[in-house]
């Protein structure tokens, strides 16, 4: 299973160090370029080894990643292919408003304690 993370230099040097590549991205742009590289494989120069398409297999995003691909990571989700996308709290934190992965599971069976 191929696993990639898009986000901040800081956690990108922290996947590196259990075996995870990365792409650290700065703005929207970045981000937008890296995440069609992988979902879709335009063809970018990046100096930085992302995979190829349809081998990554779980994608993880900061949750300002996530939110720089605006609706475009929603269709993603929603059509159902791979990778999957899990957000995660930025160096700074989770993001005021955001749910944790536990709350919406929780949610989603209906377990509330």
């Amino acid at each position: 299973m191929e696993l990639y993370f898009i986000g901040d230099e800081e956690l990108v040097t922290a996947f590196r160090f259990i075996g995870i590549h990365g792409a650290a991205v700065k703005d929207a742009d970045e981000t937008m370029a890296v995440f069609n590289k992988i979902t879709e494989g335009t063809q970018e120069d990046f100096s930085f080894k992302i995979p190829d398409t349809g081998s990554c297999r779980i994608l993880f995003l900061t949750e300002e990643s996530a939110d720089w691909l605006g609706d475009t990571l929603i269709n993603w989700q929603l059509s159902g292919h791979y990778p999957l996308i899990v957000e995660i709290p930025g160096i700074s934190g989770r993001q005021e408003g955001r749910k944790t992965l536990v709350d919406s599971i929780r949610d989603a069976i209906g377990i509330h304690i």
